[in-house]
């Protein structure tokens, strides 16, 4: 069960988010709270898995190499590879689809050549090809939603 502190951290900080040397004190001032209060309630959404991080987005290749990745696995194996695919700090997320190319993923590294290394890495423990998807068009999907604070 969600406490009114756990709804408005979620709901007021999807985005907006305090950019400060002291976020979580701009925070707890103005939801009227102490600053442990805050980081305790941020600690717990992430233990029950509610949130997985706090951090920025930001544009695709803005900052480093960015890229979309798609594999070809077998149903049997998928599970395995898409957690060891996980496992990589470059990895912001992976998620199964429908199709014969069934598991991709968003690979972000600090250059090319890492991001190359990761790919290949990922290929020799895996022993599936990835595919590199090339980003034509920048496309932004505003991911927040909003909470209802009145239950």
């Amino acid at each position: 069960m969600l406490s009114p502190l756990h709804k408005q951290l979620l709901n007021n900080y999807q985005q907006d988010f305090p950019l400060s040397p002291t976020p979580y004190r701009d925070i707890a001032d103005q939801l009227g709270v102490s600053e442990d209060e805050v980081l305790a309630a941020f600690q717990v959404l992430a233990e029950q898995q509610l949130i997985s991080r706090i951090g920025p987005v930001i544009a695709p290749n803005a900052i480093g190499s960015s890229a979309l990745v798609a594999m070809a696995v077998s149903e049997a194996d998928l599970a395995w590879v898409a957690e060891l695919v996980s496992s990589y700090p470059e990895v912001n997320h992976n998620y199964e689809r429908e199709n014969r190319f069934n598991l991709w993923f968003v690979l972000i590294a600090d250059n090319e050549a890492h991001l190359h290394s990761v790919l290949a890495d990922i290929e020799a423990r895996s022993g599936y090809s990835t595919m590199l998807l090339p980003m034509l068009a920048d496309y932004f999907i505003n991911l927040g939603f909003e909470l209802n604070l009145h239950d």
